[in-house]
């Protein structure tokens, strides 16, 4: 049997029975451990984090550090529930967080130090407010834990964004356009019906595929509300994907 495992991606049985997962890019490197369930999407996702290096082994921390207190923040629900998108994004910052600052004690982490991070960012407004929310939703948990006494997200500001038009929505003439461009059948085309027919997140849409359809039907849950949403081909209309019904 033709083994069609990804690349990289090592399994094996502890002496408890128990499969793991590992990444390993050199044949004498380091391994990377993937944490989620195998098959599932946040499973992937690590794979994909592993492979590009955003997933590194972290050693032990001390004891009420920052990192430690990440460490376990990422333990609770008040993290796991958080969207998969909600937390790589997170995750994202926090990486770079405790690259800078991980050694430093969670309770000498001051409102200054929060606005600092928040104007190292200004250059991109969205970002430092995610920046912002990141740390408040740890600090939150911590004092809640009772791991600080104090939150020192409290009385930080979000950055004022910049009033722009936005992205230019694409007409209907400009959607008649590309489609005479590139007809039914094509990938280009594929891309841009079940982004304007389906109503679907761009993170649900990167997801959806031939593995979700059965008997012309397409049953898939978002990422962000866990909803279960349907929909069906229809080789009648130009909008070849059509709402069939939503149920949690």
């Amino acid at each position: 049997m033709i083994d069609r495992r990804p690349p990289y991606l090592q399994r094996e049985t502890t002496r408890w029975r128990k499969t793991v997962w590992y990444v390993r890019k050199e044949r004498h490197g380091p391994r990377i451990r993937l944490k989620a369930d195998y098959g599932t999407a946040e499973f992937w996702q690590q794979y994909q984090d592993a492979l590009s290096g955003l997933s590194k082994r972290i050693d032990r921390a001390t004891a009420g550090s920052l990192a430690w207190l990440v460490e376990r923040y990422r333990e609770t629900t008040a993290w796991t529930t958080f969207s998969l998108a909600t937390r790589r994004q997170r995750e994202l910052i926090l990486r770079r967080v405790l690259a800078a600052a991980g050694h430093v004690q969670a309770a000498k982490i001051t409102t200054q130090h929060i606005a600092a991070g928040r104007d190292s960012r200004s250059a991109t407004p969205m970002h430092a407010r995610h920046f912002v929310d990141t740390m408040r939703g740890l600090f939150r948990w911590a004092v809640e834990a009772q791991h600080v006494k104090t939150d020192p997200t409290l009385g930080v500001k979000y950055p004022r964004l910049p009033k722009t038009g936005g992205f230019v929505p694409w007409s209907e003439d400009d959607i008649a356009t590309y489609e005479r461009h590139w007809p039914i059948g094509t990938r280009q085309r594929v891309w841009l019906d079940v982004l304007a027919y389906t109503g679907l997140r761009r993170g649900d849409v990167v997801q959806l595929g031939r593995q979700h359809v059965r008997n012309g039907v397409a049953h898939i849950k978002t990422e962000k509300t866990g909803t279960l949403v349907a929909y069906r081909s229809c080789h009648c209309s130009p909008k070849p994907l059509l709402p069939v019904h939503a149920a949690t």
